[in-house]
């Protein structure tokens, strides 16, 4: 059966052009908001999509905007922990993630989950603000043998005050970018797949992963109110404005 798709109340539409729709949802609190994106892939099948999000060598190839990622540990066949960091818009500081991902396979749809723990081993770094995932998700649903649809939602707390043009600038610029980023490595990625480990996809194949176990006991849940706060609400548009136009282009 497949996944039924949630309607759309409560969600105002920031961007719709070129097969990318956006919406936001304000939430309580100034600083969260949770954002959906969804972009019509005509001819990438949901499996090549699915392979994209997993493939942490083949990221480094096209997320300009991750400083760093990797795979901490496996808790089960479809279940491990992770880092990843990511470059924010000057003048704003970089922030990162530890997350515990999951994925399932739903016949010919894919599922990813993740959000945010603590790990004792992997703390937060004087150079980057930890940030906390509440729930971020994947799901690509297949619409035939070489289409797709991508449906992203996020909910993040960047810990700190955020001017409102940053908050703007992520439905209509980022959130819309990071989509056509995805898109387009995924009609790139048969041809790279085919020159590096085209049979290793341990998210496929859980007898390929190597990744050392990671005894659930030692996370926790990584609650928001336990990081520092910083206030950033006072940083200048002016030096964002210019790479608007790229970005509406890219």
């Amino acid at each position: 059966m497949p996944v039924q798709i949630p309607d759309d109340r409560g969600w105002v539409p920031k961007y719709n052009k070129n097969n990318i729709t956006v919406w936001c949802r304000a939430e309580e609190s100034a600083t969260l908001q949770k954002i959906k994106m969804r972009i019509v892939c005509k001819d990438v099948s949901a499996e090549t999509v699915y392979d994209v999000l997993h493939d942490t060598p083949y990221r480094r190839k096209w997320d300009a905007n991750m400083i760093d990622t990797y795979d901490i540990g496996r808790l089960t066949v479809n279940a491990d922990v992770g880092y990843y960091s990511w470059r924010c818009p000057p003048p704003l500081k970089n922030r990162d993630f530890v997350t515990m991902r999951s994925w399932l396979p739903l016949g010919n749809d894919y599922l990813i989950i993740n959000y945010s723990v603590k790990h004792p081993q992997h703390p937060p770094k004087k150079d980057y603000v930890r940030a906390v995932s509440l729930l971020t998700g994947y799901l690509i649903q297949s619409t035939g043998p070489s289409s797709s649809t991508l449906y992203y939602l996020t909910q993040v707390d960047p810990k700190g005050s955020l001017p409102k043009w940053v908050v703007n600038r992520v439905s209509q610029f980022v959130a819309p970018k990071a989509m056509r980023k995805i898109y387009k490595a995924s009609l790139k990625y048969p041809e790279w797949k085919r020159k590096h480990n085209p049979q290793l996809k341990p998210w496929l194949y859980p007898e390929q992963n190597s990744l050392p176990s990671v005894d659930p006991s030692a996370l926790t849940l990584q609650r928001a109110d336990s990081l520092e706060n910083i206030d950033e609400s006072a940083a200048n548009e002016e030096k964002q404005a210019k790479d608007q136009s790229d970005e509406e282009q890219d």
